[in-house]
C-alpha cells in the first residue's frame, strides 16, 4: 500500500484504490463536514460546543485528538441529520447498526462510494495473496443491518459469484450469556452450525467467513472439517480474537491446503483492517486498516497518550470519509501497538481482545 501524492481539493475525491496524503484527507474532511453548505446537520449543530473552530485548527491526523467522543450520541440521532447536505440521498448506500454489545445499538451510513473503496481494498487483498474473490461465498456473520453482511454480499456479486448466509442474530446469544444460560448459548452456536452445514453439503463454496469460535466448532466436526477441504479455498475470521497457536493449527493441520486470512473492524469505522501480509505463525496477528481513511491508535485509557510498540492499550477508531466523519471514538477493545504501514498515519493493532466492561456495561462477545 503507497500513498499517493495529490493535488489541494482531490484527497476526499481521490480515485478507488489510491490512498491520499493523510493531512491532506483531514484538512479537506473538516471543511466539507464543517462547511456551512456541505456539513451533516449532525456536525454542524455540535460545532458551538466544540470550543475550537475545525476549519483553522485541525491540520493534521494527530489533530483528530482535539475531538470529543461523539458515537453514543448515534444511538438516538435522525440518520437524515448524517447525510452531510453537499451529499443526497441517493449517494446512501445503506444504514447500518452497531451490534449493541455496550447498549442500544448505534446507526451510521454508508454511501456507494465508500463501500467502493472498502471493497477495492479487500480485493487488493485477496490478490496480494495469490487469490480472486470469484466463486461463491458462505457468510457465517451476522447480516441484517449489520453493515458486514451488505459488504460480503456485494464483493460476492462482484467477483461473479453468489453469497450464501445463515440466520444469525448476535445480540440473542450475548442475552443468552449475559443471563448466565451457557446451555442456551451453547445451543444457539449449534443451530447456527446445522445452518452451516446444509450450505456446505449441497452448494459450492469458495470463500467462507466466520468467526473463531464457529470455527473451532466446525473444525472440531470431522465431517464438516472434510467439507470444507474439499470445498473453500479461502477462509476469513474476524469478531473475535485467535491466539497465533490456534492460527497455526488451523493453517498447518486443520485447513493446511485453505488460504486463511483474519480481519478487525467495527461499524464505527464502517469496515476496518485485514492481517499484515508475510507474517509467520509465531507472530502476533498484526492489522492494518484502510489507512488513512481508517486510523487506530493504540493509547493509555487513564492518560490517553500512545503506549509503548508492543505493549497493550485501547483501541482509538477514526473515519475519515466524505460520507462519514467519526474521529477519536475509544472503542471497547484493547491490542498491542505495532508501527503502521509506511505512510500510514497512527498504529497497526495485533492481539485484539476486548475490555472487561465499557461505557458502565459488561463486555460479551459472544459468536461474534
Amino acid at each position: 500500500m503507497s500513498v499517493s501524492s495529490s493535488v489541494e481539493g482531490s484527497a476526499l475525491d481521490c480515485p478507488i484504490g489510491s490512498y491520499p496524503d493523510a493531512d491532506q484527507l483531514v484538512r479537506e474532511a473538516v471543511r466539507w463536514h464543517f462547511g456551512p453548505d456541505t456539513g451533516s446537520r449532525f456536525w454542524l449543530d455540535r460545532l458551538p460546543k466544540l470550543g475550537f473552530d475545525p476549519i483553522e485548527e485541525i491540520r493534521t491526523f494527530a489533530d483528530l485528538a482535539k475531538f470529543p467522543n461523539v458515537v453514543n450520541d448515534l444511538r438516538d440521532i435522525r440518520v437524515e441529520d448524517l447525510i452531510p447536505q453537499g451529499l443526497r440521498s441517493a449517494d446512501v448506500y445503506g444504514v447500518y447498526e452497531s451490534g449493541g454489545t455496550t447498549g442500544a445499538p448505534k446507526r451510521v451510513l454508508c454511501t456507494h462510494e465508500w463501500m467502493d473503496r472498502w471493497l477495492a481494498f479487500s480485493e487488493q487483498q485477496f490478490r496480494k495473496r495469490g487469490q480472486e474473490p470469484g466463486g461463491n461465498w458462505l457468510g457465517i456473520m451476522p447480516s441484517g443491518p449489520h453493515i458486514f453482511g451488505a459488504a460480503l454480499k456485494e464483493q460476492a456479486h462482484r467477483g461473479g459469484g453468489l453469497l450464501f448466509t445463515i440466520d444469525m442474530d448476535p445480540r440473542w446469544v450475548k442475552k443468552r450469556i449475559a443471563g448466565g444460560d451457557l446451555e442456551g448459548a451453547g445451543a444457539y452456536a449449534a443451530h447456527l452450525i446445522e445452518q452451516a452445514t446444509y450450505l456446505l453439503e449441497t452448494q459450492d463454496i469458495a470463500v467462507m467467513v466466520t468467526t473463531p469460535a464457529l470455527l473451532e466448532r466446525m473444525a472440531a466436526d470431522p465431517h464438516l472439517a472434510d467439507l470444507i477441504n474439499r470445498k473453500v479455498h479461502y477462509i476469513q475470521w474476524g469478531g473475535m480474537h485467535m491466539d497465533a497457536d490456534t492460527r497455526h493449527l488451523f493453517r498447518t493441520e486443520v485447513f493446511p491446503g485453505i488460504t486463511l486470512q483474519g480481519g478487525y473492524g467495527s461499524t464505527m469505522v464502517c469496515g476496518g483492517s485485514m492481517e499484515r501480509i508475510g507474517l509467520r505463525d509465531d507472530e502476533p496477528c498484526i492489522f492494518d486498516p484502510l489507512g488513512p481513511f481508517i486510523a487506530f491508535n493504540v493509547v493509555d485509557p487513564q492518560t490517553r497518550q500512545p503506549v509503548p510498540y508492543g505493549e497493550r492499550g485501547q483501541v482509538v477508531m477514526n473515519l475519515v470519509s466524505k460520507g462519514m466523519f467519526l474521529p477519536n471514538n475509544p472503542e471497547r477493545d484493547t491490542a498491542l501497538r505495532f508501527e503502521a504501514q509506511p505512510g500510514m498515519p497512527g498504529d497497526a493493532v495485533a492481539d485484539v481482545e476486548p475490555l472487561k466492561s465499557f461505557d458502565e456495561t459488561t463486555v460479551i462477545e459472544g459468536v461474534y
